[in-house]
């Protein structure tokens, strides 16, 4: 009852397009891809995916029972009118559920994730929230009610999503007539715009119809380009704090405020909304960043290799877990996505320039391998296990060759 399988396919082309997007924009002198920004963007879409293969949640279970225990049945799965109905039901679905995570509170926790990025690149699309699980079903379960079969309503989830992927980029301009039907990149380089002349529009998954229908569509102006990113930047590349910044903000305002009924409302009240006493105590944009200044801190040129050689080897360790499951155990899925997970950590840290970042990384590699080779807890054969051990091995010599952990070094001046 999940559309992973049909996103684990695509993960090689979205790796491939991404790269020659890149390509693309040095040859132009466009390029818009920043080692840390593009990191933060890999390590959330690979952080993303292990709550639903691990089956954390109840989202699987709701879906699972609405097509079993509520499915009318009234339409046959091999009917092609069944998948055009699938994918226009959705993408409707998908609308409201999307519009709703940028105007409720606690809808945007587990949305903003995706919004976080300063650049606008076919990497933003890889920033998916670990959090969905949490809301995401109350808006698709009606799919299955309505009697759309199990088998296609994963189908029409995982074109939705997949189509989504090729609309995040600068480097196509309007497409004529498509702008008045689908979401293309202009419209939905509109949805990132952080200006206030673009803010909270075009929500469309693959139609813009709805917004065209509900009010929320806004064009690309010729003469206003969009600035990417929030309104209240994160200002971290930290995976983790991406996912969790408006949920502590949630729980801190709702524990200092005095008012008992904005306690509840702190939870479930529109996206900007605040109470006064919490936002006077805890203002959310206290230097007043401005809207074009982008997150970028200097980088030491070796922390730069660093970060470029995990951003080739992850999402090769990533997919090697992914399409390699049925080999796997639960204990060593949840020991994979750890080490994913504090990889992804310890490298955010990296391009923050942490002075303690490294020193943690020579502690996490070798505990890497003393879990594969001297416990019982993962097969070391596991070709996960195999990427793994490279990449222990790799960061290692890399930072005792370098000696980051033992000196500073000259700072990137580009």
């Amino acid at each position: 009852m999940d559309k992973s399988f049909l996103i684990f396919l695509a993960v090689p082309l979205f790796f491939l397009m991404a790269f020659i997007e890149f390509l693309w924009g040095l040859k132009i002198g466009k390029n818009n891809y920043r080692i840390n920004d593009a990191f933060t963007g890999v390590a959330l879409g690979l952080i993303s995916r292990f709550p639903t293969i691990l089956n954390i949640g109840f989202q699987g279970a709701v879906f699972a029972f609405a097509a079993t225990s509520l499915n009318l049945k009234l339409l046959p799965a091999d009917s092609i009118f069944t998948i055009i109905f699938a994918i226009i039901m959705y993408d409707f679905c998908y609308y409201w559920m999307h519009r709703m995570s940028h105007e409720r509170k606690f809808l945007w926790a587990t949305h903003v994730v995706h919004h976080h990025g300063e650049e606008f690149n076919l990497i933003t699309a890889m920033r998916q929230t670990s959090s969905g699980f949490l809301i995401k079903w109350i808006f698709f379960t009606p799919i299955l009610i309505v009697g759309i079969p199990p088998q296609v309503f994963v189908l029409a989830g995982g074109i939705n999503l997949i189509y989504q992927f090729w609309v995040h980029t600068e480097h196509i301009d309007k497409l004529g007539w498509m702008e008045k039907v689908f979401i293309t990149p202009s419209n939905h380089r509109i949805h990132h715009a952080k200006n206030p002349e673009y803010i909270d529009a075009n929500y469309g998954g693959i139609f813009i119809l709805w917004d065209r229908l509900f009010g929320t569509y806004i064009e690309e102006k010729d003469n206003l380009k969009p600035l990417y990113g929030t309104v209240t930047p994160l200002r971290s590349f930290n995976p983790v704090w991406a996912n969790i910044e408006i949920f502590w903000q949630m729980l801190r305002d709702s524990f200092y405020t005095k008012n008992w009924g904005d306690k509840i409302k702190v939870w479930f009240g529109r996206t900007g909304w605040r109470p006064a006493d919490v936002a006077l105590r805890f203002p959310g944009n206290p230097n007043k960043i401005p809207l074009k200044e982008k997150f970028n801190p200097p980088l030491p040129l070796a922390g730069l290799w660093y970060g470029r050689i995990q951003i080739v080897i992850m999402p090769l360790i990533a997919m090697s877990i992914f399409f390699t499951l049925g080999d796997q155990v639960q204990i060593e899925t949840i020991i994979f996505g750890l080490f994913i997970f504090t990889s992804a950590f310890t490298t955010s840290m990296v391009l923050l320039s942490s002075k303690f970042a490294l020193w943690i990384e020579l502690l996490r590699a070798p505990a890497v391998l003393f879990l594969i080779f001297q416990t019982s807890l993962i097969d070391s054969a596991l070709l996960a296990s195999n990427l793994f051990t490279v990449q222990a091995i790799i960061n290692i010599l890399f930072i005792l060759g370098t000696k980051i952990a033992l000196k500073p070094f000259k700072p990137l001046n580009t």
